[in-house]
């Protein structure tokens, strides 16, 4: 999943703090001195909230209070300068004390701390396999030739695997959110399935089934808050209409697709996986585009990405329509349509209803096919 789908990180379950109860983060990680410094990262009341420490012999301690669990990210900076690193480790700001402790790297520390952290720590071993899974993968289709890589016969295979892998993760999270419903954690898993586009019908029972304290969290109340937004746009439900400016500033609605079999498509120019994954709705599209059938583009660039938008759009060959209100993760198609993770589509047929979502890879060529029959090759896909 990690290689099709970017998520952002800032929507995953961080609950607001409240003063209830005091935790100390403490540890040592190798023996660094000054300036190498420890950073400690949360969010309170939707604000990220940073704090940090200066180590002394790899030594390092924080102290706060905290109401429900908050995740949160320690990250080692060996220059102290604050810049992102790859060292960090994930943890749960709970009360109590959390031990961080590693003979060299961050990454690499063990995390001896209360419930939620020990839950945290049980969901990273049931993940960390299918994590090895997926880089063995990667590693794998990059050492591939470019020649190998261009035949479909290949790619298919590839797909394939990765539709493996991905359902591995997709049902280790159901699976921990079924087994552990006294666990803040279940809500990082549910969040894991709503990102990668997980459906009402699968993702509701499992909120349900969590125990009242943790649906009744701060975190546990923003999950429940959006699943009537997820309801409506469950496969079989009318697609929730919008108007948005295309790339000329002209008002674009969606129901004017009306008739058709339009594919919403949620991606954005700085998003490495939607880009990789641009050539196959290209394919797609071109195969498909004479038969009834056309495509929405939905970008989540920033206020100032236009011109990235507009090149992106040129440079990957996006012929259809494609509107944007430049919001980043704050698109209102995106909230509307519980957009978590992009790349994201919803398919939606010439009734107003949503027939499929999630169609990555050769998937959305399937789909058509299963709709429309395989193209006629000597017509280009375009009669």
């Amino acid at each position: 999943m990690k290689k099709f789908i970017l998520i952002a990180a800032a929507l995953l379950p961080l609950a607001a703090l409240a003063q209830d109860g005091a935790y100390t983060v403490q540890g040592k990680v190798g023996s660094y001195n000054a300036p190498a410094k420890m950073y400690l990262l949360y969010q309170d009341k939707g604000k990220v909230v940073t704090d940090s420490v200066t180590l002394t012999n790899g030594q390092f301690q924080f102290k706060g209070n905290t109401g429900n669990p908050n995740s949160a990210y320690l990250i080692l900076s060996r220059k102290g300068d604050g810049a992102r690193y790859k060292d960090y480790k994930s943890i749960y700001l709970e009360v109590g004390t959390i031990n961080v402790n590693s003979a060299d790297s961050l990454s690499k520390a063990i995390v001896d701390g209360p419930k939620t952290n020990q839950d945290n720590i049980k969901y990273g071993a049931l993940i960390k396999p299918i994590d090895a899974e997926q880089d063995v993968f990667d590693a794998k289709e990059k050492a591939e030739t470019n020649e190998q890589k261009s035949s479909e016969a290949f790619q298919r295979t590839m797909n394939q695997a990765q539709k493996a892998i991905d359902t591995k993760e997709i049902n280790a999270n159901k699976n921990f959110a079924k087994e552990n419903p006294d666990s803040y954690i279940s809500l990082t898993a549910l969040e894991m399935l709503a990102a990668y586009g997980a459906d009402y019908a699968d993702i509701d029972p499992l909120y349900e089934g969590l125990s009242t304290q943790i649906k009744q969290s701060d975190a546990g109340k923003e999950f429940g808050g959006r699943l009537p937004k997820l309801k409506a746009v469950a496969i079989g439900a009318m697609a929730p209409l919008f108007t948005e400016a295309d790339t000329a500033g002209n008002m674009v609605s969606l129901e004017s697709f009306r008739g058709k079999y339009v594919l919403v498509d949620f991606w954005a120019s700085w998003c490495g996986p939607c880009r990789r994954e641009n050539p196959k709705v290209v394919a797609a599209y071109n195969k498909y585009k004479g038969k009834n059938f056309t495509i929405l583009g939905v970008s989540l660039d920033q206020p100032t990405g236009k011109k990235k938008w507009l090149d992106a759009i040129h440079k990957d060959k996006l012929t259809w329509t494609q509107v944007s209100d430049l919001q980043f993760w704050k698109s209102k198609e995106a909230d509307l349509y519980v957009v978590r993770g992009i790349p994201q589509n919803f398919l939606i047929g010439p009734d107003g209803k949503i027939i499929a979502k999630g169609l990555h890879g050769f998937d959305l060529e399937d789909k058509l096919a299963e709709i429309f029959g395989k193209p006629d090759k000597t017509a280009g896909g375009s009669k």
